[in-house]
């Protein structure tokens, strides 16, 4: 398997709306990453994928860009940017930008024209179509509710937008679209950049013609017509251009493409071995364990056996052929020891995530608090939210189909983005140290007990015990490249696997509830030399009585 930096990395996402406040506007922004590198540099991370920083109305927080080559004012400067890449490479740390080109906003000045008149040049650098008896051309519903298509009275046509009507699809049959969007990247690249994360990339290709998308029995996230505008007939086709056209020509860049609805034998194209479309992709499978028939909004008890099958299926059937991601949370899921974890066992079972997210073959992704142990905000109100998505679909469960308040509210509680969104909490000062103004969004009010700087503060804290995870992973490939074997399939309380390389084998073992579990060591392992890699309980080298502890996780290393 060939050695490269990036499955070798440790990627930490900033989300520089919510991550530090330098001049007291509420709102997070570049100078204040940049206060903070050296915090990031004593974690141990190897990279930064930074979410959108470029020129955005921010009607999806900065996912409508409006200006790909400058900084969104909120944010600061082209200047200041610089001044983060120097100071993140000086720190040894790599960054990665999010590339969003399915859409751009209304704001941009390709719309601008494209909109202004059917016959103009920038016309086709959208999807543009008539309406059909008086309605939108097809039945394709948008990701964040409602009808995908927005009718404009200056031309009488509609336009695509598979998220909100301030996004309008990008039409990627245009050659000449393509090549700007192949400039602007090397505008990026040129600059020093390492990578791009590439927002919805599954999305650029639709089937031609836009036929109606099949109606299920009940409505699905982005399901109506997703089977024409995810992995359409020549997103392959575009990601290779993308490669020979921009990629070939930067030695050792690294790009991610998030890729809704992608299969396993789809990522094996994406992100094949032979490295001619993209290093790696996100999949989504493991982030639908809890969602029932209607979605993402009808929540559903997950099961460990559901999440397992998920995950192992994906380390062994990758193997060899291509390189995946692993990943618990990021800027569009709720914190993951909420969801994924036990907040009664916060400590423990954040740390029992954090041994598996670094002991599983793939490129791990830390968002940021995570490492403090940040939780879901339960904030009283719909008004106490941001997201553009909770709002729209707040009016559509509440608004047209009849959900009480109190029970949707349960869901957003839950799922929602912003769970995520609240500002780091770096001490038990106001605003938790964030921002001297009024945040953009409110902050946790468990800013006084869960901070950076209580964590910093205690040695046996969720910060220190990830620090030793990545510097582990760092001094051993085996935790990298090994291959990936799991035992105990059936069980609801455990997740147990091996990881073998050059010699030597990998044993974890995951207690992924709050009760005490009784695990036995096989005969394979008995008899084998061992040390013990890490444990989040104070352990001797062996079990005692054979029992696991609450959210436990031991993880030893076989030669």
């Amino acid at each position: 398997m060939k050695r490269v930096w990036w499955k070798e990395a440790v990627v930490y996402q900033i989300y520089p709306r919510s991550f530090m406040d330098s001049n007291g506007d509420g709102v997070g922004d570049l100078r204040g990453i940049i206060s903070k590198l050296d915090y990031l540099k004593e974690l141990g991370i190897d990279a930064v994928w930074l979410s959108p920083c470029y020129k955005s109305p921010n009607d999806d927080n900065g996912y409508d860009i409006s200006d790909y080559r400058d900084i969104m004012d909120e944010f600061g400067t082209l200047d200041d940017f610089k001044e983060l890449l120097s100071g993140m490479h000086e720190r040894g740390i790599k960054l990665v930008m999010d590339l969003v080109v399915n859409h751009s906003s209304d704001e941009h000045k390709w719309f601008i024209e494209s909109r202004s008149s059917k016959d103009n040049p920038k016309r086709d650098y959208y999807i543009w179509r008539d309406g059909k008896d008086g309605k939108a051309p097809n039945n394709w519903t948008s990701c964040f509710g409602g009808s995908a298509w927005e009718y404009d009275k200056e031309t009488d046509q509609y336009y695509l937008h598979l998220f909100t009507k301030k996004q309008p699809d990008l039409n990627w049959e245009n050659e000449t679209l393509r090549k700007e969007v192949y400039d602007m990247m090397k505008y990026w690249f040129d600059m020093g950049i390492d990578g791009f994360r590439m927002d919805v990339v599954s999305m650029y290709s639709k089937v031609p013609g836009l036929p109606d998308g099949k109606v299920y029995g009940s409505e699905t996230d982005c399901a109506i017509g997703a089977e024409h505008f995810t992995n359409g007939p020549r997103i392959h086709e575009f990601m290779k251009e993308i490669n020979k056209e921009v990629l070939s020509k930067y030695k050792d860049v690294m790009t991610v493409g998030e890729a809704s609805g992608v299969t396993i034998e789809e990522a094996k194209k994406y992100a094949n071995s032979d490295g001619s479309e993209l290093s790696m992709v996100f999949h989504f499978e493991h982030m639908g364990v809890d969602a029932g028939e209607g979605g993402k909004w009808d929540i559903k008890k997950w099961k460990l056996t559901d999440l397992k099958k998920i995950l192992s299926k994906w380390e062994t059937e990758l193997e060899g052929k291509a390189w995946n991601s692993i990943y618990l949370s990021n800027h569009d899921q709720p914190r993951m020891v909420s969801r994924f974890g036990s907040e009664k066992f916060r400590e423990e079972s954040s740390k029992m995530l954090f041994t598996m997210l670094l002991t599983m073959q793939g490129t791990p992704y830390i968002y940021q608090g995570e490492e403090i142990g940040m939780t879901n905000v339960h904030f009283p109100s719909i008004d106490d939210y941001r997201d553009v998505e909770v709002k729209n679909m707040w009016k559509e469960y509440v608004g047209n189909r009849g959900y009480k308040p109190e029970d949707f509210m349960k869901a957003v509680h839950y799922i929602a983005r912003d769970n995520n969104r609240t500002p780091i909490q770096w001490d038990d000062s106001e605003n938790a140290g964030f921002t001297t103004g009024t945040p953009w969004i409110g902050v946790n009010p468990n800013y006084k007990e869960i901070n950076v700087k209580n964590a910093l503060a205690d040695k046996n804290s969720i910060f220190y015990y990830v620090k030793e995870l990545i510097k582990l992973r760092h001094e051993n490939p085996i935790a990298v490249y090994g291959d990936f074997k799991e035992y105990m399939e059936d069980s609801e309380s455990l997740y147990v696997y091996e990881r073998n390389f050059e010699g030597k084998t990998m044993l974890v073992i995951l207690n992924f509830t709050g009760e005490e579990q009784n695990f036995e060591l096989s005969e394979k392992f008995k008899d084998m030399n061992s040390k013990l890699y890490i444990s989040n309980y104070d352990n001797t080298d062996k079990f005692e009585n054979n029992t696991l502890r609450p959210y436990e996780a031991i993880v030893y290393i076989y030669e």
